[in-house]
């Protein structure tokens, strides 16, 4: 290829791909530098089209909001339009005319529009025009702003209230989350465009007096100019006015149009359907108007006796025909309903028999069920600040516990105490609790003197049993001030849920979310999914859950959950055991599982199982199924066991330590099984997990239990 000709296709291609900047500096050189007619006549015919083509896009959005570069396509046009203008009237009066009719040097376009609309007769070009002009200003302009700046307001006014309703859906689980946010970002596009809206309307406004303005300046300036020329008055008047009604029509005619669509696309309703049809709808509901209308109509014609029986007469006999017919219509269409909703119910009659019930009813995963005491807390009109929290606790529990859970269901039930609450996880409660609204709940945490110990209702904090009373809002300031810590309603029952979640996340996993778990891990490390999914040694659905409900019933996070699988694709050839599987996988994650234990000094303060009660526990070691290795004491034996554990732990708990017990890989599910019933809050550490953080942290012994 010739080097003129890559050149000149890199020049082309630099152009096409920045057409919008280019085509910004050209229509402002316009304002500025003297332009060859015929450049003219072609950007009014491009301001024209623009024009239109807004004007049919607008017809055909489905949502307002949808057409978000609106705003600047507004100002866009009227900067165009008004560079163009100024550079017709430049034209007009760089090139003084002595005779009316065609004057050379003057734009086709605008000797052709006033043509059309003046004809010989200035005087009618200018009632029109003027009419024009009257008609964009006082009607389509104002409206257009007004309807602007009040559907702006109210969408602001609406979004919080919008906001709450999408957050309660995503809660309750009527929608994903996805939907949710997808809902939400529409939201936000509304709010953004609306109020960009109420700003550019004011363009199209401004657009209109500058036109006139510049219309007026043309008239004058036309006429000094002619007859500085030479020209008479009368000519010059004959000349200039019909030029100026020409170029004010080129000005004008694209700011109707651009003022129309934006009237237009504002009053559009955001139900994503178009406008033609929503009026095909609306306008055939009932064909009794269209009788009504052309009865009217024929009856006009009867009493009238000249031409206009001619028109009349028809036009009646047409609507009366257009109301028949969609009379008909309309009863053929309710006749197919009542049909249709017949056959359903009889098909639901038939299908009440026990034989053609669904044999899957399926619980809610997640539910909070609420007394009607308490369904303030979810009422969008007073707040809802409950919703925002629940979604807040699904979020957390993801980051803490590597669990995602399900939507939970917020509900009200009669069945309750008004002011109690109900926790439940697939149909069976968790837990519940009382609240009352118009009163916090006061914890003593040691920080409150004798002397200022204040009177409540007692009661107990449902999350952790802590003693704690009720006491109004109006007394908040002052258990503040007497050292209580203050907890209100929709933080009491986030609280306990959290901590259900977290003590029952074991029973949530199920084999769909293992499923849903492996399939997000495959996107970035498909060789380790692949290894234990596939293979000689694969591991079910199941045994991989197991593992997993293990690790969860403990309170250890499995976002990790590449560790935890090349850690199940190491072990998978020797065993498959999922209480052996398990003890590899903490020791993995030992570093972890440790972290969460240490002080502000990194230092693990831990009761160590003496070498003896060790080797005990073993002897005594019996393997229940579905319940893994469990000590099978006598009586005797199981009493001192656990009267020996529950004195060292006692006394770790009275120096403020947390009751951490370290022990052999081999005993550390023993141990645990063996108090999780009588000491439920015992941390059980193996030696292994321990030496897997030593790098990070350092341990103190706090003593030795013997058994």
């Amino acid at each position: 290829m010739p080097e003129k000709q890559i050149q000149r296709s890199s020049v082309l291609k630099f152009v096409f791909d920045n057409i919008l900047a280019v085509g910004i500096i050209i229509g402002l050189s316009f304002l500025f530098i003297p332009v060859p007619v015929v450049l003219i006549d072609i950007a009014m015919c491009v301001n024209l089209a623009l024009s239109f083509v807004i004007l049919l896009s607008v017809i055909y959005m489905k949502r307002a909001a949808d057409f978000t570069a609106f705003p600047r396509v507004v100002l866009l046009s009227t900067v165009f339009g008004l560079a163009i203008n100024v550079s017709s009237t430049r034209n007009i009066l760089l090139n003084p005319v002595k005779d009316s009719g065609h004057m050379a040097g003057q734009s086709e376009m605008v000797q052709a529009f006033s043509n059309i609309v003046a004809g010989s007769n200035v005087l009618i070009g200018f009632i029109i025009f003027i009419i024009l002009i009257i008609v964009q200003v006082l009607v389509i302009t104002k409206g257009a702003d007004r309807v602007s700046e009040v559907t702006a307001r109210f969408t602001l006014d609406a979004m919080n209230n919008k906001m709450f309703t999408i957050q309660n859906q995503m809660n309750s689980g009527a929608i994903t989350e996805e939907e949710g946010e997808f809902k939400i970002a529409q939201l936000r596009q509304e709010i953004d465009f609306y109020s960009a809206m109420d700003g550019s309307s004011k363009f199209v406004s401004g657009n209109v007096k500058a036109g006139i303005f510049i219309t007026c300046v043309n008239l004058i300036g036309g006429i000094i100019t002619g007859m500085m020329g030479g020209s008479s008055l009368q000519n010059a008047l004959n000349s200039y006015a019909c030029l100026t009604i020409g170029d004010g029509l080129m000005s004008q005619l694209p700011s109707l149009l651009l003022s129309f669509s934006t009237g237009l696309l504002i009053t559009t309703s955001n139900e994503g359907e178009l406008l033609s049809d929503q009026l095909k709808v609306q306008f055939s509901q009932n064909g009794s108007i269209y009788i009504i209308v052309g009865s009217a109509l024929i009856l006009m014609g009867l009493v009238f006796h000249n031409g206009a029986s001619a028109i009349l007469l028809p036009m009646g006999i047409l609507f009366c025909f257009v109301g028949a017919r969609l009379s008909r219509t309309n009863a053929r269409n309710a006749e197919k309903k009542a049909e249709s909703e017949e056959q359903q119910k009889k098909s639901s009659q038939k299908g009440s028999g026990p034989e053609e019930i669904s044999p899957v009813v399926k619980p809610d995963e997640l539910s909070l069920e609420i007394g009607y005491a308490l369904i303030p807390l979810v009422d969008d009109e007073k707040g809802a600040e409950l919703m925002s929290r629940v979604k807040r606790i699904r979020r957390e529990v993801a980051l803490d516990l590597g669990l995602v859970i399900p939507p939970i269901h917020i509900m009200d039930q009669v069945e309750l105490n008004s002011e109690t609450y109900s926790f439940k996880i697939n149909g069976i409660e968790a837990g519940r609790g009382r609240l009352k609204l118009g009163h916090f709940m006061c914890l003593n945490t040691g920080n409150v003197p004798k002397d200022r110990e204040l009177v409540g209702e007692k009661t107990k904090d449902p999350a952790f049993g802590m003693d704690a009373i009720w006491l109004p809002d109006s007394k908040r300031i002052e258990a503040e001030k007497a050292g209580y810590a203050v907890i209100d309603a929709p933080t009491i029952i986030t609280t306990h849920l959290t901590e259900l979640i977290r003590r029952n996340a074991a029973k949530i996993l199920s084999r769909q979310s293992v499923s849903a778990i492996l399939e997000e891990i495959k996107k970035t490390n498909p060789v380790v999914v692949d290894e234990v999914t596939t293979g000689e040694h694969r591991f079910t659905y199941g045994e991989i859950e197991s593992v997993l409900k293990n690790l969860l019933s403990e309170q250890v996070s499995i976002r990790n959950m590449v560790i935890i699988l090349e850690t199940l694709g190491d072990y998978g050839r020797i065993t498959h055991d999922s209480w052996a599987l398990t003890e590899k996988v903490r020791e993995a994650l030992g570093a972890q599982i440790c972290q969460q234990y240490v002080d502000e000094n990194k230092v693990l303060h831990v009761l160590n199982l003496s070498q003896s009660l060790a080797q005990k526990l073993l002897e005594h070691r019996a393997d229940m199924p579905g319940k893994g290795p469990v000590v099978a004491f006598d009586p005797v034996d199981a009493r001192n066991y656990i009267s020996a554990m529950s004195s060292a732990v006692a006394a770790v708990r009275e120096r403020n330590y947390l009751p951490l017990i370290m022990c052999p890989s081999e005993v550390r599910r023993l141990v645990k099984s063996s108090t999780e019933l009588e000491m439920p809050g015992i941390i059980v550490l193996s030696i292994n997990e321990v030496m897997a953080a030593s790098a990070n942290i350092k341990v103190e012994s706090l003593g030795e239990i013997n058994g």
